[in-house]
């Protein structure tokens, strides 16, 4: 058995899957395609929404993959750096959204509903509970959303493929509205959904090379 999980080489495998399940895997292929085809977004755009993205799921073979695209289309490190940290934003973001349901649920309030744009006020109730560590991931999630390479709208519409990534409501109608306010279309907004949306389940797809990798080591 090997002790390294992720070889680059490994990538090879996956064409496996085409012999395995064709039907699936070619509709698959179709559609990742589809998605970080340029649109209304450029192929560099979509790029460094895919390498956020991978940063999300915590795909490997992703991140090298979609870096050396969007290197290849002229994203700077400086830009790649940015989508990189609006991804931790969002991530870290996600989570501490959350936070106003785990208030509701340990005060037993709220209704039959889980989620309501109005139980978002509750955040700052973490900011009494947890002030120092509240303070300090603020200031981060303002610097890392003011970035500097990458224009406010951009970084919004990355902010909103990752939001979908990570399951916040709460994110997704922040920042879909930053986005609209900062000039993004509904179709620039839909096209970084999809970007998200292949990258998703492109993360899966990948990591399905250590199934073929783990089975035939068994």
């Amino acid at each position: 058995m090997s002790e390294s999980l992720y070889l680059k080489s490994d990538i090879k495998r996956l064409s496996e899957f085409n012999s395995i399940i064709p039907e699936s895997f070619k509709l698959f292929a179709s559609f990742d395609y589809s998605a970080l085809a340029p649109g209304h977004l450029t192929k560099k755009e979509k790029e460094l929404i895919a390498i956020a993205v991978a940063h999300i799921t915590g795909c490997p073979y992703c991140i090298d993959i979609h870096t050396k695209q969007a290197k290849k289309h002229e994203a700077t490190k400086e830009e790649v750096a940015e989508s990189i940290m609006t991804a931790v934003a969002l991530k870290a973001g996600s989570a501490a959204a959350h936070s106003v349901n785990a208030l509701n649920a340990y005060d037993n309030s709220g209704d039959v509903e889980l989620y309501k744009m109005e139980y978002f006020k509750r955040f700052t109730e973490i900011a009494n509970l947890d002030p120092k560590s509240f303070k300090s991931f603020v200031k981060f999630d303002a610097e890392a959303m003011k970035g500097n390479t990458l224009n406010s709208k951009f970084r919004e519409l990355i902010a909103v493929a990752a939001a979908s990534t990570t399951g916040c409501p709460y994110c997704i109608e922040i920042h879909t509205k930053a986005a609209k306010k900062n000039g993004a279309t509904k179709e620039e907004l839909a096209e970084s959904i999809m970007v998200a949306t292949a990258l998703k389940a492109g993360s899966a797809m990948a990591h399905g090379i250590n199934m073929l990798n783990a089975f035939d080591e068994a």
